[in-house]
């Protein structure tokens, strides 16, 4: 896959980040760690591949929050499900 294709994945997924930032319903330790990874994904440090693998790494940690809810955890499965893709 091509750089630009790429940055059209990492588009798509902040978008879904995003979503879940501005939800009130979530709780505030999820919305941190949706910003971080959101956060990671938009800066230029790295190249596509480490960006994406920092960011499946701090949505991996919180996946599992029993106080998340199950449609949050939908939205961030399929973000990871979405970044998996990004290789270097």
């Amino acid at each position: 896959m091509t750089n630009k294709k790429y940055d059209e994945i990492i588009n798509r997924v902040t978008g879904i980040l995003k979503s879940i930032i501005e939800d009130t319903t979530v709780p505030r330790n999820i919305r941190r760690a949706t910003t971080e990874a959101m956060d990671v994904l938009l800066s230029n440090e790295g190249t596509h591949g480490v960006r994406a693998s920092t960011a499946i790494s701090i949505l991996d940690e919180i996946s599992n929050d029993p106080n998340m809810p199950l449609y949050t955890r939908t939205k961030i499965w399929s973000v990871m499900g979405q970044l998996e893709v990004i290789k270097d």
